[in-house]
């Protein structure tokens, strides 16, 4: 049954796009540490099952919003390196993968999708989107930082990371622009594959890599705004938090039976959702 809570209550994409070096921890492995040296992560053994050890976010529509700047990137990136106005127009982003999108495009316009097709594509893409995000209107959806600062302050708290339909440039470039990016330990991208439920399944693996231990799906908690990411979360047995931000609205998420369901983030504490009791 949903919960409906209270406010109080296959080929990896290479880019020859240079963004500054990252931190990003889950990938290739780097484990957190705090000044003194310490790993800064919670250890099974003073866990119980039933508390969430991974939380792991969609990005569009989720945490941000990007006022069409992602789409209008890929627009533009048609145009540019295919001489193809209007490239978008048949194509419906929400909850896809960016891998997916692209090949759907080359196919609509016979195009072969090469390897080569694929990294002009993507090399022209970002270098557009870090360029639009400047000229449009976004932001970090309401009640976001405080959701993040709660996780933070739990007995225990969670590792955070990204299970996102983006290429991992792409997400760097938008989680960058709001300064959020430095939030996330590890993640799964659309340039580790196009499937969104193998996505998932790879974010897992790479939690239980961060962690040191194997993750049951009841340690999970997958937060998104489509169907496409209930059903991902399903796929690796988790915990899923759907939000009405983005793509789908509250009615629709409600009849795919997400474990919790809200308007926004204001409307959800972290401890109501990452702890039975």
């Amino acid at each position: 049954m949903t919960k409906q809570l209270s406010p109080a209550s296959d080929s990896v994409i290479c880019h020859s796009f240079v963004l500054r070096a990252s931190s990003f921890a889950g990938i290739p492995g780097v484990v957190p540490r705090d000044r003194a040296g310490q790993r800064c992560l919670p250890s099974v053994e003073r866990l119980d099952w039933r508390v969430v050890r991974l939380v792991l976010f969609d990005i569009d529509g989720t945490l941000i919003y990007t006022g069409g700047a992602g789409v209008k990137a890929f627009g533009c990136a048609f145009a540019a390196e295919f001489n193809i106005p209007n490239g978008t127009e048949r194509l419906k982003f929400s909850g896809r993968t960016d891998t997916g999108l692209a090949r759907e495009f080359f196919l609509q316009n016979r195009l072969e999708p090469s390897p080569e097709n694929f990294r002009r594509f993507f090399d022209s893409y970002v270098f557009w989107l870090d360029h639009l995000l400047t000229q449009t209107r976004g932001g970090v959806f309401p009640g976001v930082w405080q959701f993040i600062h709660e996780l933070h302050a739990l007995p225990g708290p969670p590792a955070i990371g990204l299970l996102t339909g983006n290429i991992r440039l792409g997400a760097e470039i938008k989680l960058r622009h709001f300064e959020l990016w430095e939030v996330f330990q590890t993640g799964a991208f659309a340039d580790d594959h196009e499937d969104r439920n193998q996505i998932a399944a790879l974010a897992r693996q790479r939690g239980s890599r961060l962690l040191d231990s194997p993750l049951r799906g009841e340690e999970i908690l997958v937060i998104g705004d489509t169907p496409r990411d209930i059903e991902c979360a399903r796929a690796i047995d988790a915990k899923i938090l759907a939000v009405a931000t983005g793509g789908a609205r509250f009615d629709e998420l409600k009849a795919h039976h997400p474990d919790w369901l809200v308007e926004d983030f204001t409307k959800v504490k972290a401890k109501e959702v990452c702890s039975e009791g």
